[in-house]
């Protein structure tokens, strides 16, 4: 126990070093562009004083490393913040102020994170079970018509884009048959029923692409654990495939899969536009395009940078489920 404690906060360790190092990067990559920052924020339709404003709110004529100390100071401790006509307090977690609306940017993240938190925790228990499965199925059925089959969905549900499903399954289901109602979004505190019933068809979409993903490897890795010689000797003595595949075969097969999870799950709290968009969902990503847009620096970092962390953090619990999954893996 005291290992796995021990290996536990090593991860996490690793992860928050992790995080400083990917704030730097993307403090750096965003601030030291070439050319007047303030003058590309504010547009070019600002006048001179505008631009002075958001130098000044900014801090751009401080140095490059003593902005970055602000803004772990602000992450901290919060941080005030001049808008101009007077101060306004950022408290802790800050991660700045919106030039454009002046607002908070941590109140808007929290404002759009739900929805895409919801979007993705319910797409990644659809394209695990449907992709798990799917690849376990395939690859005891291997050298069968079934596989075929799988094989072919799988393909097809890589090759096929996620708006396509998305407008098929709006055209058919919601239009056609009116089985669902178009999606529109609920808060889950508001009504969780509703909260669930609009954010079927979302779930669905993206669950289909990705599962079509965690099919293909769910297989190959299954493949390559039935051919071990630990499965070979289970055989030898008798014991069933179904018990084969379902108590051994399948936990040792489960390391890439939750690695693959880890890194969609991440990727997809930020990068899940287009099914957002598709279905009108007021999500992180929108708004994250929004910013970019706009040149809305203050609010591009604070999104990107919760993005990271979400891929962080995603990874860092996958290197402990690897351990609870598979007793080979050695803890480090």
């Amino acid at each position: 126990m005291s290992g796995f404690t021990g290996f536990v906060l090593r991860r996490g360790l690793g992860a928050v070093v992790t995080l400083l190092a990917i704030s730097v990067i993307i403090y750096v990559v965003f601030y030291a562009t070439p050319g007047n920052v303030a003058q590309i924020t504010c547009g070019p339709r600002c006048s001179p004083e505008q631009v002075h404003q958001v130098a000044e709110q900014l801090r751009l004529d401080d140095p490059l490393y003593v902005r970055y100390w602000h803004f772990l100071e602000g992450i901290v401790v919060g941080q005030d913040y001049s808008t101009g006509t007077s101060v306004q307090h950022c408290s802790a977690p800050c991660l700045g102020l919106s030039y454009r609306t002046d607002q908070q940017v941590t109140q808007l993240i929290l404002t759009k994170l739900p929805v895409s938190l919801s979007l993705v925790f319910g797409a990644m228990v659809l394209w695990l079970i449907l992709g798990v499965g799917t690849g376990v199925l395939s690859a005891w059925r291997r050298g069968r018509l079934t596989e075929r089959v799988l094989t072919g969905i799988t393909l097809v549900g890589v090759a096929t884009p996620v708006f396509v499903i998305g407008l098929i399954l709006m055209i058919v289901v919601c239009g056609q048959l009116e089985l669902l109602p178009f999606p529109q979004y609920v808060a889950f505190t508001d009504d969780p029923e509703q909260w669930a019933w609009n954010l079927l068809l979302p779930w669905l979409s993206l669950a289909l692409i990705e599962a079509a993903a965690f099919a293909r490897l769910t297989r190959a890795a299954m493949l390559e654990t039935l051919a071990e010689d630990h499965v070979r000797t289970f055989r030898a003595y008798g014991v069933g495939e179904r018990s084969i595949i379902g108590r051994h075969a399948l936990r040792g097969a489960l390391s890439p899969v939750i690695a693959l999870n880890a890194n969609n799950f991440g990727a997809q709290v930020g990068g899940a536009v287009l099914t957002e968009t598709l279905f009108g969902l007021p999500g992180i990503g929108q708004d994250l395009v929004h910013a970019v847009a706009v040149v809305d620096l203050p609010v591009v970092v604070g999104m990107v940078l919760v993005i990271g962390f979400f891929v962080v953090l995603a990874n860092a619990l996958a290197d402990v489920l690897y351990a609870v999954a598979d007793r080979r893996v050695v803890l480090s």
